[in-house]
């Protein structure tokens, strides 16, 4: 059983998974978010694939910890997920996870197309990273 955390987005939504183990955190891809029942089906597809046990939401907080008005929509997208799935999902503080990824791919001199092909994915995959580590007691964030 696997954990699926999401970058959730007006125009696209970030998935990343973790390892059987719930050790490891890998992009898996970006969707468009363009129509809900379309990406309710694809989640659905990759919770059925990967034996999803557990959802990992980003809530993107200000910088000072307040709610921004991302939050609503999140908190809204986290309901139609609770609605259509039985299976546990908790929101995690998404704060300076895309900011993390820009840093990555600038400095990996990555092409603005790709940088924008694969931001989400990523900063779904570093959500789920903070996510994974605090569930250990530890976490590289402090480095």
């Amino acid at each position: 059983m696997r954990i699926l955390a999401i970058d959730y987005g007006d125009k696209r939504i970030g998935l990343a998974i973790s390892d059987a183990l719930k050790i490891t955190s890998q992009p898996l891809k970006t969707i468009q978010n363009q129509d809900d029942i379309q990406v309710l089906e694809e989640i659905q597809a990759i919770i059925e694939k990967y034996n999803i046990s557990l959802i990992v939401l980003g809530l993107p907080l200000n910088m000072d910890g307040s709610e921004g008005f991302r939050v609503e929509a999140t908190k809204d997208f986290k309901k139609v997920l609770e609605k259509e799935f039985a299976i546990p999902i908790v929101l995690e503080d998404e704060r300076l996870s895309t900011a993390e990824v820009e840093k990555v791919l600038l400095s990996g001199d990555v092409s603005r197309a790709k940088r924008k092909e694969t931001r989400d994915k990523l900063a779904a995959s570093i959500i789920l990273r903070k996510f994974l580590n605090k569930r250990k007691g530890w976490s590289n964030d402090e480095e």
